[in-house]
């Protein structure tokens, strides 16, 4: 617990490393609230009338959460590689701690940051939407989004340590920062509503992880909005694939269930090739 307490002080005390975490977020909301709202609040307008603006707010909004665990736990792990780069890794390995504890206290660091960030980020998003007409949402409902923010902070946390334990140098750990940083808005369907894609980069899309995490906030978020809707039950439907709130696959919808069961096994399986990978290292 020591390692992770020192882990958290270090990257809060970053104030550049907590900035690139988010910058991914800041963009996303930039390029909404300045060229993207208008275009997506008019595409719903006709179905949703004076809730598109609530509806899309919402949608957005959802999309940055699932965005934000990713973002940030990988600047999280910029720790563990400044700490390869610069050998205090190896001040840590002759220590009396156990590797095992090692890395846990960069998991269980990288994970309460994420975790912080991510509420903050909830917050954030909550008073944007309310500010722009819309409503706050229940405490059921908050309840909900805080237990799939678990699951999903799980997964990335896993993907992104066994990313990073292919990186031994800062700049290489740069530049793949921000080449995921530029991909994830998309690969999570924010920058282009999923069903405007073609059928292959939907695939992708659907099969990515993160990209469930964002579908399930959706649920939540979109929830209040979406009843407020008095389109027909068809029209509602479609909107809700074309804005990947639900996904399919075939002719079959998948479950809030099946997304949760996808992130939750991600999440198994990523980390036990990040541990695998990390012990034949050490060894």
């Amino acid at each position: 617990m020591e390692l992770a307490k020192r882990n958290l002080l270090v990257f809060f005390r970053d104030r550049a490393a907590v900035f690139f975490s988010l910058l991914s977020v800041f963009i996303i909301i930039s390029l909404y609230a300045l060229f993207l709202g208008d275009i997506v609040v008019r595409d719903v307008e006709k179905y949703a009338g004076a809730n598109a603006r609530f509806l899309m707010d919402s949608w957005i909004m959802a999309g940055t959460l699932a965005v934000t665990s990713i973002t940030t736990t990988l600047g999280a792990f910029g720790i563990l590689v400044n700490d390869k780069t610069k050998k205090i890794s190896r001040d840590f390995q002759i220590a009396p701690i156990k590797r095992s504890q090692i890395t846990a206290g960069y998991i269980i660091s990288s994970w309460t940051i994420s975790m912080i960030i991510s509420i903050v980020a909830f917050i954030f998003a909550e008073v944007y939407i309310l500010i722009y007409g819309g409503e706050l949402l229940g405490l059921q409902q908050i309840l909900k989004l805080f237990g799939v923010m678990v699951i999903n902070v799980f997964s990335s946390t896993a993907m992104m340590l066994f990313l990073v334990s292919f990186f031994d140098s800062n700049n290489a750990f740069a530049t793949a920062s921000t080449i995921i940083g530029t991909l994830i808005g998309f690969l999570t369907g924010i920058y282009v509503p999923i069903g405007s894609l073609p059928s292959t980069i939907q695939t992708v899309i659907k099969v990515f992880p993160p990209s469930h995490a964002g579908a399930l906030y959706r649920q939540i978020m979109m929830s209040k909005p979406f009843s407020a809707i008095s389109a027909p039950p068809e029209v509602i439907e479609q909107i809700k694939n074309v804005f990947g709130v639900t996904y399919q696959i075939g002719d079959k919808t998948l479950t809030s269930s099946t997304s949760i069961l996808i992130l939750l096994t991600s999440g198994i399986i990523f980390f036990g090739l990040a541990v695998l990978r990390i012990s034949r290292k050490q060894n």
